[in-house]
């Protein structure tokens, strides 16, 4: 999966006490679905910290940045941009063209960069107009971890599901029952 061209999320608007809890599980989802990196607004140090420490407990590699300015990351991104939304074109619809451009196999040059655009409040206009496609995961109201979740799963065709982690502390040892995490030490 990895040498595929990066796959990046970027968290639009956060609201300090209120989206806490949805930020930082935007950049979990994003670490454990197949993303290479997460930016957060600048707000989202919290966040931050949180997503850090599951990376240096759990592995890597993935990238946690905040930015002042999320329009210049979508403006300044070399490669695809895919804003979710429920307004969007539907997942079924547009996920094989999405996948094609990101790994543009047979082509020498590789595939393309995407960057997954994730809002939280009013996404201004002018996101819509700079993705290369905006797609609903669903045209209903729903979670936009939810969203991501579904969507990194599509683009990774359940590849990043069996993803091999660098560097991990511990590691959760999957049990039809009970709850298990080993210190990589112990294994």
């Amino acid at each position: 999966m990895h040498d595929e061209p990066a796959v990046a999320v970027l968290r639009l608007g956060h609201r300090p006490g209120r989206d806490e809890r949805m930020t930082t599980h935007v950049g979990l989802t994003a670490r454990a679905l197949g993303a290479d990196r997460v930016w957060f607004p600048d707000n989202a140090g919290q966040s931050l910290e949180t997503v850090e420490d599951i990376t240096d407990r759990f592995g890597g590699p993935f990238a946690v940045e905040l930015t002042d300015s999320p329009q210049g990351v979508i403006g300044d991104w070399e490669g695809r941009v895919v804003h979710l939304t429920m307004y969007g074109e539907r997942v079924q619809d547009v996920e094989d063209e999405i996948r094609k451009a990101h790994r543009s196999e047979g082509d020498e040059s590789g595939g393309e960069p995407i960057l997954i655009v994730v809002g939280a409040e009013k996404v201004p206009f002018d996101v819509y107009e700079a993705a290369d496609w905006n797609v609903g995961v669903t045209n209903q109201p729903h979670s936009e971890v939810a969203g991501l979740a579904v969507f990194l799963d599509r683009l990774f065709e359940g590849r990043e599901l069996e993803r091999e982690w660098a560097d991990a502390d511990r590691r959760v040892v999957p049990m039809e029952t009970g709850k298990r995490v080993e210190s990589e030490d112990d294994g």
